[in-house]
């Protein structure tokens, strides 16, 4: 194939540090083949390359494709019939859930995600019943809807072998209930118990199924501590080392994880995974909210990635995770939309900002709060460490992917920007999804002015409506009973769950640099 140009006024090819991004002006990427061959000034690229087609102007900003390290499901649990609750009682409320038909659920988020610039996703799928061949059509399901509609797909099934509801045994909460509540529960527990050889054979089957293809990769997730044993831990630690793969785990999203790691282990959940010979930069830990110094001090020393969700974090109640301290001991830091952003959708570039607000604790030093760098790399390079594509992706450099949005840097700033403030400064505070004109993933077109390359967007809608419309089904009827009874069960297990422990981060707060 030959070559193909990007051409911006702009083009921010990385970043340097977290203070400085790398911006070409006038300039141009040549990508051939899907990855980039050559980035420098647009007028000597032409010379280099002539005929070569070429896609941008000196309006556009051509930036890396922005990475969604932590991502799980299309339609919001809010529009499933699901509110904001805390984190623990809002998975008993998804009890309920309707059904939806995973091809379309997937396109619904893609179009979200690839319009605000997202060109890769972390998709940690889970929640899903038995028997195996089940899940392993469903997970095909999702991976088909992300290779049709172009976008690149780094795919786990969360591994939750115990504690399914609360935080203990399936047999014992089942024990705390009425009758007629355990007597629905029971079953749908039933269903959800699959034997954990029949993980390691879906992620084998996985992988096979995935030969060649160049847009998604497979990897392992052990859901959570508490979602795991310990030996099931070390096994598919084994695996992913065999296999060459990283793992995403959830880990101190709340106190109530934070306060179960203690009872279970004596120690912190982090120190835990230490032991168990887990940590490292194959291993990310989704949210971390509730690490303590000591703990952020064994993140750094091994590698070990996390991934800030901050929308979930503020809507589920769990917290505000220590941004600035993972900064400060130079922590891999991605960054997720999990299962919805704070407007119950999927807009990287408005959760940038919100990232990069929550964290301007009072103070004067600039070190001591985020930069703008510095969430860009969050949703960048960072965010890419965190996948199965590693350093193939989130920078626009020689021999990675040709991943690239171009954003309209004159609507974006329209009617006046200063120019005293930097350009990628600015357009991460002020952008917005609509100044999104172009996304290319593997040097494809796959996004621009609105429409989809690989899937009818109003069609896709238009079936979820309509598949929506019907009434429930018996078995969603069941569900919808099942959540009434079950629920206020859950909230009084949880009651008295954190009596020794104050629901407060050490980090929530002002910073103790003043």
């Amino acid at each position: 194939m030959s070559e193909s140009l990007l051409v911006g006024g702009w083009v921010v090819t990385g970043v340097e540090s977290r203070d400085r991004a790398a911006v070409l002006r006038d300039a141009a990427v040549v990508h051939r083949d899907g990855k980039v061959v050559e980035v420098g000034p647009a007028a000597e690229m032409r010379r280099k390359y002539p005929g070569a087609p070429s896609y941008g102007s000196p309006s556009h900003a051509v930036l890396p494709g922005f990475v969604n390290s932590h991502h799980h499901v299309g339609l919001t649990p809010l529009q499933l019939g699901s509110p904001d609750y805390a984190l623990e009682l809002w998975f008993a409320s998804r009890l309920s859930a309707r059904a939806v038909d995973l091809y379309l659920d997937t396109l619904f988020s893609a179009f979200e995600m690839i319009a605000s610039g997202i060109t890769t996703v972390q998709h940690i799928h889970g929640w899903m019943p038995g028997p195996l061949a089940h899940i392993h059509a469903s997970a095909t399901r999702v991976l088909d809807a992300y290779r049709a509609i172009g976008m690149r797909a780094s795919y786990c099934f969360a591994v939750r072998e115990q504690n399914r509801l609360v935080y203990e045994a399936d047999e014992t909460f089942l024990r705390r209930l009425p009758r007629e509540a355990a007597e629905l529960l029971e079953p749908h527990l039933a269903r959800q118990a699959v034997p954990f050889e029949d993980f390691l054979t879906l992620f084998d089957m996985l992988r096979a199924d995935n030969d060649g293809q160049r847009l998604t990769r497979i990897q392992l997730a052990p859901a959570n501590l508490h979602w795991c044993t310990d030996e099931g831990l070390q096994a598919l630690k084994e695996r992913a080392d065999q296999a060459g793969v990283p793992m995403h785990m959830h880990l101190l999203e709340t106190a109530y994880q934070k306060e179960y790691a203690r009872r279970r282990t004596g120690t912190s959940a982090v120190r835990h995974l230490e032991r168990l010979g887990l940590l490292g930069p194959g291993l990310t830990l989704g949210h971390g909210v509730w690490l303590s110094e000591e703990d952020i001090g064994l993140v750094a020393a091994t590698g070990t990635c996390i991934c800030h969700n901050c929308s979930s974090n503020f809507r589920l109640r769990s917290g505000v995770a220590p941004l600035n301290r993972f900064e400060a001991k130079r922590v891999t830091v991605g960054m997720g939309l999990d299962e919805a952003g704070i407007n119950d959708d999927r807009d990287m570039l408005q959760e940038m900002r919100l990232a990069l607000r929550v964290h301007r604790v009072p103070g004067m030093r600039d070190e001591d709060v985020p930069s703008c760098s510095q969430v860009f790399r969050m949703a960048t390079e960072h965010g890419a460490a965190t996948t199965a594509f590693g350093a193939s992706i989130g920078k626009l450099e020689p021999g990675r992917f040709a991943d690239a949005v171009l954003i309209n840097v004159e609507r974006a700033f329209y009617p006046y920007q200063d120019d005293d403030v930097p350009m990628l400064d600015a357009l991460i505070q002020r952008a917005k999804a609509e100044t999104v004109e172009a996304v290319f993933v593997d040097g494809r077109k796959i996004y621009e002015h609105g429409r989809f390359a690989g899937a009818d967007r109003d069609k896709v809608l238009g079936e979820i409506a309509e598949a929506l419309s019907q009434p429930r089904t018996e078995a969603e009827l069941r569900s919808r009973e099942l959540r009434r009874r079950v629920f206020p069960h859950v909230e009084a297990f949880y009651r008295d769950y954190l009596q020794d422990e104050p629901a407060r981060s050490p980090f929530y707060g002002p910073s103790s640099r003043m």
